[in-house]
């Protein structure tokens, strides 16, 4: 199933959830009690930051007793990738950037 990437860059957009990701692509799979050390953030935050991150699919959780462990999904991280990509190197898969896009007004030279 495709990432909303709208979804995902709103989860994105907020400075703790970024750096959660951060964290998380750095060294694989957390306990949120290293993040909770981390990120000086109390656990009830924590737990919405992680919630959003894991609805958007962006973080898988695994529990193992009381404690989460949290990983990004290899397969969305790749998505948003491959979608930067084709915005950087013009492959042809995206129109953002595109000379021949038309604007929402309609005209080509917006």
């Amino acid at each position: 199933m495709p990432l909303d990437r709208a979804l995902v860059f709103k989860a994105l957009a907020d400075e703790n959830r970024l750096r959660v990701v951060e964290t998380l692509a750095g060294r694989g799979e957390t306990c949120a009690c290293e993040l909770l050390d981390e990120l000086d953030v109390t656990q009830p935050t924590l737990s919405h930051h992680m919630k959003v991150l894991c609805d958007c699919g962006l973080v898988t959780c695994r529990k193992e007793g009381r404690w989460c462990h949290y990983t990004v999904v290899p397969e969305a991280a790749r998505e948003l990738a491959s979608f930067f990509s084709a915005m950087v190197e013009g492959d042809g898969t995206s129109t953002l950037g595109s000379a021949d896009a038309t604007c929402a007004c309609g005209d080509k030279r917006c």
